[in-house]
């Protein structure tokens, strides 16, 4: 799966406030080594090393596209950037933060995975996780009615029925038993979003990436009736914005 920055770039402003609440609550943690998986292009990793002076930061990602954009941007070479894997991401030495935004909805296996970050951290070491929970709402259930429809199932029903993020609750579960604090809450951001179609713009640049991936030049029509299926959920207002409501988990554990 190809990513673009400049799609995911879009609503920038939208898409970083959830990554700069979770750094507002971070608390006080082990060795300054610091991991961002999923780092995209780098903005929030950059910000984590700003924050952390001290600390050696890593970000790691699958994405070549996001990464160059992400050394662009560290004109200081603050952050090293790895192209990797998060599933099969193993530390050098155990880590004082690992940190995630918006990333690790894209796996599976959470009952694995999240024991697993939580068991790589160093004692006194933190995970922080930030996790779009919106796959019930129409921006995906729209997506995944078009995907469904004759023209397009062949290519990419397959990618319809993920429901990868659990209720809050079964996070506390799978790390209480190895984690000293389990701090998990989800917020409702009302995204107030501009322009011709901004909601089909928004899943552009992240829900669906998958199926314009597998449809590659269709990709465009595929995304215009997706655009004229999910209007009427979201009218614009009478100032002509559009008002896109959207939620995400939150997890800060302490080991």
């Amino acid at each position: 799966m190809r990513w673009s920055p400049g799609d995911y770039l879009r609503f920038a402003g939208a898409r970083a406030r959830p990554a700069l609440d979770l750094l507002a609550r971070l608390p006080d943690t082990g060795p300054p080594v610091i991991w961002d998986l999923g780092c995209g292009t780098g903005e929030i990793t950059l910000e984590l090393a700003r924050r952390r002076p001290g600390a050696t930061v890593s970000g790691l990602d699958t994405s070549p596209e996001m990464l160059a954009a992400a050394r662009e941007s560290d004109r200081d070479g603050r952050v090293r950037w790895v192209e990797g894997d998060i599933a099969a991401w193993r530390p050098g030495e155990p880590p004082g933060l690992v940190f995630s935004n918006a990333a690790l909805h894209w796996l599976d296996g959470h009952d694995a995975l999240f024991p697993s970050l939580a068991g790589s951290l160093a004692p006194g070491g933190a995970l922080a996780v930030q996790m779009p929970r919106n796959s019930d709402e129409p921006t995906h259930t729209v997506l995944e009615e078009v995907a469904s429809r004759p023209r397009w199932q062949g290519r990419v029903a397959h990618l319809t029925g993920r429901r990868p993020v659990a209720e809050p609750a079964a996070y506390y579960d799978l790390l209480a038993p190895s984690c000293t604090t389990v701090d998990v809450w989800e917020t409702v951001y009302l995204q107030r979003l501009e322009g011709v179609d901004p909601v089909a713009r928004w899943v552009e640049g992240a829900a669906a990436r998958p199926y314009l991936a597998c449809l590659g030049d269709d990709g465009p029509a595929f995304l215009a009736e997706y655009a004229a299926a999910v209007r009427p959920h979201y009218p614009p207002r009478a100032d002509g914005t559009t008002l896109l409501p959207f939620r995400r988990l939150f997890l800060i554990a302490t080991r």
